[in-house]
């Protein structure tokens, strides 16, 4: 390999890397989602609530949320989160069993409701959540598996 020919090859690679560099920022640093703001819930005889306002109301920054349930009813029931446009429902809860709601929540507000046959024919006074604000994004925070 001849001095001109290698300084070419080296002159031809400098050009690629350089051309390589000076593309579209497809790689934008965007803020990463918020943390999932995690609750629980538990079902009564007479009421449902969700942690920590045990008056039933409970306020929260929009994003994402999951909420565990515990039946602690004598009766299999279902669980509805209701709003604005958002309806999830789980399958039928045993009672001492668990279930879990995931949504992404806009602001607004929201009821947490208990559902059975039996609940038809006396009523379980719903939980409400109240959506507020915007949620931080979660750069600065570990997040675990």
């Amino acid at each position: 390999m001849t001095r001109r020919s290698g300084v070419a090859l080296l002159a031809g690679a400098a050009v690629a890397v350089l051309a390589a560099g000076c593309g579209e920022d497809d790689f934008e640093n965007n803020p990463r989602p918020a943390v999932a703001d995690e609750l629980t819930a538990v079902i009564q005889d007479d009421k449902v609530t969700v942690s920590p306002d045990g008056r039933g109301r409970r306020k929260v920054e929009a994003g994402p949320i999951l909420i565990t349930v515990s039946n602690q009813a004598d009766e299999p029931h279902t669980v509805i989160l209701e709003g604005e446009e958002v309806r999830e429902e789980t399958q039928e809860v045993a009672p001492l069993d668990t279930a879990t709601l995931q949504k992404t929540l806009k602001e607004g507000t929201y009821e947490v409701r208990a559902g059975s046959e039996q609940a038809q024919r006396r009523e379980i006074a719903p939980a409400v959540l109240v959506i507020e604000g915007e949620r931080k994004s979660s750069n600065d925070e570990l997040l675990l598996p």
